[in-house]
């Protein structure tokens, strides 16, 4: 059985030998081993079952860490650094060589962030590298916001989970680079859109891929439960599942339905709140999956703020 604590000095030793350790973010919980070493990066690919053209984000304490194995920021992105870090922002930047080319899946950028989690900040801090570290779970399922999580679907696949309680924000980092002088918005997360144009100005977007992505966070299924996922208008899914005499659960922005059982369904924010529903989403979908259901019905949050990062969320869970 892993091991969960809060023992910086053991999550420390471990990381330093070459193993894998669960570590809390203000995102989700995270999949740490030493990303200066390739052994311990295969093992964060083979432990998640993880493509290796689906590249890695790595972690540091500091801007100065960051720059030990990174290129100069542009001045865009170095605003962006200023302004959101330590948070929920990775940014692509031109790798040295001490970065091994499987952490960027072969790529001359490499996704760095700095996350705001005391425990896992001071952790880094401590540290004489960096840790490549996605989020800890098998690939493409729901990402782990509680040690607990990491735990149930990580069993004995690694020693240690540094428990830093539940996850502050509950989506993954937005991530931005450049391509040709433009910034681009590879994959929305924590960093609300509207925070990021505040700051530099027009962003552009970038679709998912379902291949041969250019960051972390790009493939178009993602994210999902076990149990069929369907995303669409719950006045009309509720309904057409209740003629059919299916047992269905339901995943609603902020309104419940009588006709099916509390039990069977979860509300992300009763007010409407979006903070509240990120915070949420990926426990709600965690325990819808493990309800005696055949399907998860759900539905897309209005397109604002948080909202669309949430709506890439369920978009992914739901793509076939």
């Amino acid at each position: 059985m892993t091991e969960i604590g809060k023992d910086i000095t053991r999550a420390k030793q471990l990381l330093e030998a070459g193993e894998l350790v669960g570590i809390p973010t203000e995102t989700v919980y995270g999949l740490a081993g030493n990303a200066f070493d390739p052994e311990a990066v295969a093992k964060i690919f083979s432990t998640k079952n993880r493509p290796s053209f689906d590249p890695l984000i790595v972690h540091s304490g500091s801007i100065e860490q960051i720059s030990q194995y990174t290129e100069e920021m542009i001045p865009e992105l170095e605003e962006l650094a200023q302004q959101f870090w330590p948070g929920p922002l990775t940014l692509l930047l031109p790798k040295k060589k001490v970065i091994p080319d499987l952490v960027t899946s072969g790529l001359e950028q490499v996704a760095v962030r700095i996350p705001s989690h005391p425990l896992t900040k001071e952790l880094l801090l401590s540290l004489d590298f960096p840790v490549a570290a996605p989020s800890a779970n098998p690939f493409g399922y729901i990402s782990p916001t509680q040690a607990s999580h990491v735990q149930d679907q990580l069993e004995s696949k690694i020693p240690y989970i540094l428990d830093g309680g539940s996850c502050e924000i509950g989506l993954e980092s937005t991530i931005v680079g450049v391509e040709q002088g433009q910034l681009i918005i590879y994959r929305l997360g924590g960093v609300e859109v509207g925070a990021i144009k505040k700051v530099v100005g027009n962003v552009l977007i970038l679709p998912q891929s379902s291949s041969n992505p250019k960051s972390p966070g790009m493939l178009k299924s993602h994210y999902a439960p076990r149990i069929p996922f369907e995303l669409g208008d719950l006045d009309q899914l509720v309904p057409h599942y209740l003629a059919k005499g299916e047992k269905f659960g339901i995943l609603s922005f902020n309104k419940s339905f009588d006709q099916i059982s509390p039990e069977d369904q979860y509300v992300l924010s009763e007010k409407g709140d979006f903070r509240e529903a990120a915070k949420n989403l990926f426990a709600a979908m965690r325990y819808l999956d493990r309800r005696d259901v055949s399907v998860i019905l759900s539905e897309e949050l209005p397109e604002k703020g948080l909202g669309k990062a949430i709506n890439d969320r369920l978009r992914r869970a739901s793509a076939k």
